[in-house]
């Protein structure tokens, strides 16, 4: 099974991370001290989240907690961490818990070589097209599974944003786009996003399609390792990467402020 080089071990959360925050872009981004402050009104919780990757002692959490609090208040907006061991300070989410924010979100990040992820499309798959910006018909999908309680013209915004080489894949069965995906390649990786297959085909490889279509167009632009993210209730998705080779690299969770 494909992992990490050793040299990559210790920089891999981290650099995912920032990697995906790249690949949902925020609205507004404030960086202090390493730490990325990011606010995204309409768009999906996530994207708004700080990533809190700048060390901090002990003594200096309070100060970076409060000023991130204060950046959310400033904008109407709730404090949400990302809390990815590995890429966070010490002692942060034991703060927070103290502090009262709730756990809320366990996640999976789950990463897989290129090459094999390219050769997983099943048996009978339906055909993929792949185009650089999302086409109506691949909003229209995505939007049918995931868009419950979003902006549609935010989340438009967000991927109008991001500004490195982007792929949005649309598997078509009699003529209609029923699953589709999004991959966005950025210094070696690629990021899968925006997985979504309409309940009436699902288990019809729809997806392993999309999946390994991003997977070819990803080895189109140098990035030989593929991440993705995904909750780690989520069973069928769960089943469905690892039937296309992906395997779990680290777990991480959000703390939300009351």
């Amino acid at each position: 099974m494909w992992a990490p080089a050793e040299a990559d071990r210790a920089t891999v959360p981290h650099s995912l991370q920032e990697r995906a925050a790249r690949a949902l872009p925020a609205e507004h981004v404030t960086r202090v001290d390493g730490w990325w402050l990011r606010h995204a009104p309409r768009c999906s919780w996530w994207v708004g989240s700080v990533l809190p990757h700048g060390p901090a002692d002990p003594g200096q959490l309070a100060h970076r907690v409060a000023t991130a609090e204060r950046f959310y208040a400033n904008r109407d907006g709730i404090a949400r961490f990302q809390i990815c061991p590995g890429a966070c300070p010490d002692g942060l989410d034991g703060f927070l818990a103290a502090r009262g924010y709730r756990l809320e979100s366990p996640m999976s990040l789950q990463v897989a070589s290129t090459a094999a992820v390219a050769d997983a499309t099943p048996p009978d798959a339906p055909p993929v097209r792949t185009t650089d910006r999302p086409t109506t018909d691949w909003f229209e999908v995505w939007h049918a599974v995931h868009g419950d309680g979003t902006d549609p013209g935010a989340e438009r915004a967000m991927l109008d944003r991001v500004d490195r080489p982007a792929a949005y894949a649309c598997a078509v069965l009699d003529g209609d786009v029923v699953a589709v995906g999004r991959a966005v390649a950025d210094t070696g990786w690629a990021g899968m996003f925006g997985m979504a297959t309409l309940p009436g085909v699902r288990g019809r490889g729809a997806a392993r399609a999309v999946l390994a279509g991003l997977a070819g167009w990803a080895a189109g632009h140098r990035a030989d390792r593929l991440y993705l993210q995904v909750e780690r209730g989520n069973a069928p998705a769960l089943r469905l990467y690892g039937r296309a080779g992906f395997r779990e690299r680290y777990g991480y969770h959000y703390r939300v402020a009351d």
